[in-house]
């Protein structure tokens, strides 16, 4: 796939991806003999990780130690485990704290919504 292919699919911008790649974000994708970016399956599913993992909100650094992890082998299974442990039990704290947001936005809605229905009789006068 060409990298306007894999922009369009992941919904990121050609910049994004050259600038992932230049970073170790992902690995080098390979070049036709004319020099553009020939995406294979393996790639996108690096690209698709790393997009999933940013919209969580896991910092750019973090996935470099992540990749750089990954690109040391197999010995580094556990450290990669361990890596991705830690940053669930961070999503979890964040998805508790933007539960309690969302459930004060629902109260504030509804005392709108009750402060409408009081108000609007009036209006019609």
């Amino acid at each position: 796939m060409t990298i306007a292919e894999v922009s369009k699919k992941f919904n990121l911008s050609a910049d994004t991806l050259r600038y992932y790649e230049r970073i170790g974000l992902i690995p080098r994708v390979n070049r036709t003999k004319s020099g553009i970016r020939n995406y294979t399956e393996e790639d996108c599913r690096w690209v698709e990780h790393v997009k999933c993992m940013r919209g969580i909100g896991l910092s750019v650094e973090l996935l470099m130690e992540y990749a750089r992890l990954y690109e040391q082998g197999e010995e580094t299974i556990g450290a990669r485990k361990e890596l991705l442990i830690e940053q669930r039990k961070n999503l979890m704290i964040k998805m508790e704290e933007m539960t309690k947001v969302r459930g004060r936005m629902d109260d504030k809605i509804a005392g709108y919504e009750q402060a409408i229905l009081e108000i609007s009789p009036k209006l019609l006068f």
